[in-house]
C-alpha cells in the first residue's frame, strides 16, 4: 500500500543489524503506508489545520511490548524514519503507551510539539518546505537544523529519499 520504500532503513545492512544486536540494541517493526503527500510541499491549508494527508499504519503487538519495556526501563526509543516516528506518536496515549495498534494518521509534527514515545530519530536529509523537515525541526529546533543543513550542503551530503542519514538524539 505504500508509494515509497522505507528509505531511512536502507542504511541498515544485515551486518549493521548484527552489530547492533551484539551491542544489546533491539529492533522492532512498524508499518506505515506512505502516501504521496509525504513528499509534497506543505500547503497553507495543512499549516492552518495542523493536519496532513492520511496514512494507514500497523504496529505488531510484539513491537508495542518492546517499546513499553524500553520506556519502563528508561531505555531510549529511536525511530528509524519519519514515518515510523509518526506511527509511534499517532498510536500513543498521553502517557506514552501504544494503545492504537492500527489505524490512520494525519499527524503533523512541528517545532514545539511534545513527543510521548520517541526519544530520537534516524532519518535522511529532507527537502525544504516539507512536513518531514518540520518534523525533524521538532526534535532539533529550527535554528540547529538549519545549521546542520548548512554543514551537510558544505560537505556535499546527498539529500532526499536515497541520501545520507543522520542520528538525532
Amino acid at each position: 500500500g505504500s508509494i515509497a520504500a522505507p528509505t531511512a532503513s536502507l542504511h541498515f545492512t544485515e551486518g549493521l543489524l548484527s552489530d547492533l544486536r551484539t551491542r544489546g540494541i533491539e529492533t522492532a517493526d512498524v508499518t506505515l503506508h506512505v502516501h504521496l503527500g509525504t513528499f509534497a510541499p506543505l500547503t497553507e491549508d495543512q499549516w492552518k489545520s495542523g493536519k496532513l494527508h492520511t496514512e494507514e499504519f500497523v504496529i505488531p503487538p510484539a513491537t508495542a511490548k518492546a517499546v513499553h519495556a524500553a520506556k519502563s526501563e528508561g531505555r531510549p526509543v529511536i525511530a528509524v524514519g519519519t514515518t515510523s516516528l509518526r506511527t509511534l506518536e499517532s498510536a500513543a496515549d498521553e502517557c506514552g503507551r501504544l494503545v492504537r495498534l492500527s489505524g490512520e494518521t494525519d499527524l503533523f509534527i512541528r517545532e514545539g510539539d511534545r513527543f510521548r514515545v520517541v526519544d530520537g530519530l534516524i532519518t535522511n536529509f529532507h527537502v525544504p518546505r516539507s512536513s518531514l523537515l518540520m518534523l525533524v525541526s521538532a526534535l532539533t529546533g529550527r535554528e540547529k537544523l538549519m545549521e546542520l543543513y548548512r554543514v551537510a550542503i558544505e560537505k556535499e551530503f546527498r539529500f532526499f529519499s536515497f541520501g545520507d542519514g543522520m542520528l538525532i538524539v
